[in-house]
């Protein structure tokens, strides 16, 4: 049958390049995502590292202040809507078909058309460096007033973007819960689905009730940008009258917080299927760990106004917001515990993938700490807007979504591609990456406690204001080093070692295919009895040959 399908297709849909421009394929367009995410991740990053270079020194002159505000902006949303979110749905497209025994997504066409308004936005997004006054240049939040009134067409196109990148996102949560519902295999009840699925449905509902909150938001932006003299949303006109700074913070945050979880609730699934596999041990609590996830998605809908806890907010909203998001702590703390359970007595193998789980484990636990200290608002009136918070956020989202992704990309790069990457490049570009990190985010803490405020493009030598900026950006070139070595072993692979069906000896239904899989995905499908369904086949295997 998949034959006779692979035939009917016209001979033009199966060219080289013709043929990745009309598939439908999942594991196409997973491919895709993965790809034009990694062409955004270098945007971003060059743009990093220009942020970290003008503040180098005291006084820096690289570039100029309105620049500097440009290059922000269009990092931060880069790496939030352009990199970490897609990426995360190109893995998501390839595997978890794969992990649920289906041979596709539950609506192939849509699933196309997500990716190609998602490269679209990406455009959108890239021409606005080009606009009549430049790029955006109010944050990646585009607070209000200054939002409203800032001349040229940048911030338009960046409103522009971001409504193309939800209706992609939008169109791709309804996909995968879709999918996950509908498609499972034989056997595979909601307590034996892999983990790193279970964090997928939650980021596809998440997506699915936030999202329409974020172009509301940026929907009446946009009017208010447009005809100022007739909507006043936002901005205050008089005593008392026309529109609320704050109204658009309390929008954005529904939103923003809950996609933080939208980008970390993946790598923690991703994390989840790495570190049994490489520490030769079932994990610890799958429903504690599946159960935390729930708990997590729900709970991150409840505390979006610990970003706001300067605005005035009377006390006891305050008193709410500070418990709830301690709350969340507990959930997140029961995954970091179970992952330490599984660790412990494990016959540990320190691959690739397992380096950058670990890596993960550590940094994203610091970050979960500070953020446990932001969540007290007495701290946050004091270091609110500080180098604090940028410190704390790198080390949950960079720290914590992107070494978990480059884990998961190490890991599934044998099934994705059929061949190795580089061991010995995989560890090198962890070390410089790892320690490049640290150098780069630790010192942005010490910073904010000694005041240094946010988004400033110059400031003058202030104790150790200069030495701390230094070493944060010789960080920042640590880990840039650490990203070239990681590229060399991309395009090393292209001729590597080949990989078998099931190199890592894993548990889950995406190992029991081919590496690469057919088009079709599988010849069959083994009746799942439990979460781990790959070792229950070898033990049957091993019982039938034993005589057992």
């Amino acid at each position: 049958m998949a034959v006779d399908a692979q035939r009917n297709i016209p001979a033009w849909h199966r060219g080289k390049v013709a043929g990745w421009l009309v598939t439908v394929d999942h594991k196409r367009i997973g491919i895709l995502y993965i790809a034009t995410a990694g062409f955004f991740f270098a945007l971003s990053g060059f743009l990093a590292l220009l942020i970290r270079t003008q503040l180098a020194n005291a006084d820096g002159g690289v570039i100029t202040g309105n620049a500097y505000n440009e290059v922000v902006t269009m990092h931060g949303t880069g790496m939030v809507f352009f990199v970490v979110v897609p990426i995360l749905a190109g893995l998501a497209n390839f595997l978890v078909p794969l992990m649920i025994g289906a041979p596709d997504m539950a609506f192939p066409r849509l699933n196309a058309l997500s990716y190609w308004l998602y490269l679209f936005a990406g455009l959108v997004f890239c021409f606005s460096f080009f606009a009549a006054g430049g790029a955006a240049n109010t944050g990646w939040t585009a607070y209000p007033p200054l939002s409203v009134i800032a001349p040229g067409n940048g911030q338009d196109l960046w409103i522009l973007s971001l409504h193309i990148a939800s209706i992609s996102s939008l169109l791709g949560a309804i996909n995968f819960i879709v999918t996950i519902h509908n498609m499972r295999t034989r056997g595979m009840s909601w307590m034996r689905i892999p983990l790193f699925v279970w964090s997928i449905e939650i980021y596809a509902w998440l997506l699915l009730f936030v999202l329409p909150v974020l172009s509301a938001g940026l929907t009446l932006l946009l009017l208010e940008r447009q005809f100022p003299d007739t909507f006043d949303f936002f901005v205050p006109t008089g005593e008392g009258e026309g529109g609320s700074p704050i109204l658009y913070q309390h929008v954005f945050w529904f939103f923003g917080h809950p996609e933080v979880y939208i980008m970390i609730l993946p790598a923690m699934g991703i994390v989840s299927e790495i570190l049994p596999v490489f520490a030769r041990k079932p994990i610890f609590g799958y429903k504690a760990i599946a159960f935390s996830t729930v708990a997590i998605g729900f709970f991150s809908m409840l505390v979006w106004a610990h970003h706001m806890f300067t605005v005035g907010m009377p006390t006891y909203l305050n008193i709410w917001f500070m418990l709830a998001s301690m709350v969340i702590a507990v959930p997140t703390g029961i995954k970091i515990f179970n992952w330490l359970a599984t660790l412990w007595r494990g016959n540990i193998t320190l691959e690739t993938p397992m380096l950058y789980a670990l890596g993960f484990l550590s940094v994203f636990t610091i970050g979960g700490l500070s953020g446990i200290y932001l969540a007290a608002f007495p701290i946050d009136w004091q270091v609110h807007d500080t180098y604090f918070v940028v410190a704390h956020f790198h080390y949950v989202l960079f720290g914590g979504s992107v070494l978990a992704i480059l884990g998961g990309l190490f890991y599934w790069w044998p099934k994705i591609f059929g061949r190795f990457l580089s061991d010995r490049l995989g560890k090198w570009s962890f070390a410089f990456i790892f320690v490049g990190f640290n150098l780069t985010f630790f010192p942005q803490h010490l910073l904010g406690l000694i005041g240094m405020p946010r988004r400033v493009y110059t400031y003058r030598d202030d104790g150790l204001w200069e030495a701390y900026n230094l070493a944060s950006t010789i960080g920042s070139y640590v880990m840039g080093i650490g990203m070239l070595i990681l590229l060399v072993a991309i395009v090393k692979s292209i001729h590597g070692r080949r990989a078998g069906n099931d190199p890592w000896q894993a548990d889950t239904l995406e190992w029991y295919t081919t590496s690469p899989p057919p088009p079709h995905n599988f010849d069959e499908v083994p009746y799942v009895t439990s979460a781990r369904p790959l070792y229950d086949l070898r033990r049957r295997l091993r019982d039938a040959e034993s005589g057992a």
